[in-house]
């Protein structure tokens, strides 16, 4: 509600301690001639005071709930998000050890081929186990 953030909370406590206030005036100070006079009056205006306090004490009240229920919900969120980071930086971790098992693996079969690649160079001839180590040191 849009006029909880513009009034200070203790206005609408005011104005239901008004309209109480008022409408016991009119029952106890019946021999003043302005409350007499007036009397039904008071008592409406009271009674529109007392519903207007009562329900805005009530939204306050509410409103209160819900961003207690909002700083729990963030609390939560907060440590999900805590959780979330050691998760990733797990999967980080995995994936950086993979990726170097990769890179060593392709230095291991890089050497492998450099070395029987004298073997073969005078025929020019490339038999399948080189092409199958070349497409072994290019897959994961």
């Amino acid at each position: 509600m849009w006029i909880l953030k513009w009034l200070p909370n203790w206005i609408f406590y005011a104005i239901l301690l008004a309209g109480i206030a008022g409408y016991l005036a009119t029952y106890f100070m019946k021999f003043i001639p302005f409350v007499y006079v007036y009397r039904t009056t008071i008592q409406v205006a009271s009674v529109v005071a007392i519903v207007l306090g009562t329900y805005m004490a009530g939204a306050i009240s509410n409103e209160e709930a819900w961003l207690l229920r909002v700083a729990e919900m963030q609390a939560k969120v907060d440590a999900a998000a805590v959780e979330s980071s050691k998760a990733n930086n797990k999967i980080d971790n995995k994936i950086a050890d993979k990726q170097q098992v990769y890179k060593d693996r392709q230095v291991v079969v890089r050497q492998y081929i450099d070395r029987e690649v004298t073997k073969y160079d005078a025929d020019c001839k490339i038999p399948t186990e080189f092409i199958s180590i070349i497409n072994k040191a290019a897959t994961k």
